[in-house]
């Protein structure tokens, strides 16, 4: 009987963590992770110590799903009203607002952890993290660049990385966070193509909404173009090897192969866009940056 109730225990406490990382969408940390590494690689100029690389891993964890958190909770009366999302789980009732709570006070102790056993920078700098993670689940409600602060929430993934291996500012770091920045954004400005006529009629705030598929699609475009020059500015100005070029014109080409499965406002391919491409271009520019960078520090 003993051996029973602590097999249903366990099977209670599996479904209910399925539950929660189903809830925030746990396999996309594929997007940001690797740009944290990345971040870390190009800070040491070669390998992070193993301390650095396990508390950056366990930062982004408790990052990603505090603001995943934090998104479900402010959104989920929007979500119960909107089709495509009514199926989440607060407002089918597969988990409670408390227990999504809970979850977003654990996340953000996680991520103090993890800055208090990287270094003071890291520690002073949590506070502003938080508050990016908290604020961006708003802005949809007063600006049509909320996909703006998005990306710079999610530039904190490779900026924290870089100081967390040096414990101080540098301009890499921020040429970096910044091709992250629009990165995310734009893909998340196509993501909101499929919310156009919901976010209008309930006065939500977004690019689509604001400009419409051709000027959404655009923007998106341009963004992306900024975030292949940023990457490019950013090897010249390490004086990377050609191991890096190649990596920078894999995403070149991965950016514009993502807009083309979109063109003319088609979202009949938007998810191929939006996880397959992005999924790639983040995991080929960490390896590409990382081998880069150890071959370099290997001469």
């Amino acid at each position: 009987m003993i051996s029973l109730r602590k097999g249903g225990a366990n099977t209670v406490l599996l479904k209910k963590l399925r539950t929660w990382l189903e809830l925030v969408k746990f396999e996309h940390t594929i997007f940001a992770l690797p740009f944290a590494y990345g971040g870390a690689f190009l800070a040491a100029r070669g390998w992070p110590t193993w301390h650095q690389f396990l508390w950056i891993t366990v930062a982004m964890v408790g990052a990603r799903t505090a603001a995943m958190s934090v998104n479900r909770l402010v959104d989920r009366r929007l979500d119960a009203a909107n089709p495509r999302t009514a199926g989440r789980h607060l407002p089918a009732g597969k988990t409670s607002p408390a227990e999504v709570a809970a979850l977003v006070i654990v996340s953000v102790l996680l991520l103090g952890l993890s800055a208090w056993q990287l270094n003071p920078l890291c520690l002073a700098l949590f506070p502003a993290a938080v508050l990016m993670l908290i604020i961006y689940s708003f802005t949809k409600r007063w600006t049509w660049l909320c996909h703006l602060v998005l990306g710079l929430t999610d530039a904190w993934a490779p900026f924290g990385g870089w100081i967390a291996v040096t414990g101080r500012f540098e301009w890499g770091a921020v040429f970096l966070a910044l091709a992250v920045a629009l990165w995310v954004g734009g893909f998340d400005i196509l993501y909101a193509l499929q919310d156009l006529d919901f976010d209008r009629t309930n006065r939500l705030f977004s690019i689509p909404a604001r400009f419409g598929v051709r000027g959404a699609l655009v923007q998106a475009r341009t963004w992306h173009g900024a975030v292949v020059l940023l990457l490019g500015l950013l090897g010249w100005m390490l004086h990377l090897n050609w191991i890096y070029w190649v990596g920078w014109f894999a995403v070149a080409v991965i950016l514009h192969f993502e807009h083309e499965l979109v063109k003319g406002g088609d979202l009949s391919k938007l998810n191929a866009a939006f996880f397959n491409m992005n999924g790639y271009m983040s995991v080929v520019y960490f390896l590409f940056t990382a081998t880069a960078v150890v071959a370099m520090r290997a001469v």
